[in-house]
């Protein structure tokens, strides 16, 4: 993938959205035990547009880190081992975002989060993304495209 001359912009629509979904009242009970974060334990890998991961590896970059390792244990790659807190808060994922697990309440139900989606989605294809790609894969593709 070559680096596109809208990414600087799509960067900010990702961030925009964030920042709407944040707003948003919709309850959410995170308990905060990270257990989402456990991706074999819960049997659920958050699947990222071109742009989150851009917006996630760029995150991983600003916290000091080059490389994504996939930890053994099948966790998020963005899990502290040691703190079990997410060492790209403000970059993670829209999925991770809307809290999918189910101590959390579950996933945001599609009605409050399409129009969100459908953002995303158009940002992905205007990058030349062909839709949704598992994290890992997503945000290591992300990295090796980031100068």
């Amino acid at each position: 993938m070559k680096r596109h001359p809208d990414l600087p912009q799509a960067l900010r629509e990702v961030r925009e959205i964030y920042a709407e979904w944040q707003q948003r009242p919709i309850e959410r009970q995170c308990t905060g035990l990270a257990d989402c974060c456990r991706f074999r334990l819960v049997g659920h890998t958050p699947y990222l547009t071109r742009g989150e991961a851009f917006v996630a590896a760029k995150a991983w970059r600003a916290a000091g880190r080059k490389t994504l390792e996939n930890p053994p244990d099948g966790a998020c790659p963005f899990l502290d081992p040691r703190t079990a807190r997410c060492r790209i808060y403000e970059g993670r994922p829209f999925g991770c975002r809307t809290h999918y697990c189910p101590a959390a309440g579950g996933p945001a139900k599609r009605n409050d989060v399409r129009d969100l989606i459908q953002r995303l989605e158009e940002i992905d294809h205007r990058l030349g993304g062909q839709g949704p790609v598992s994290l890992p894969i997503a945000v290591a593709d992300a990295l090796r495209h980031l100068k």
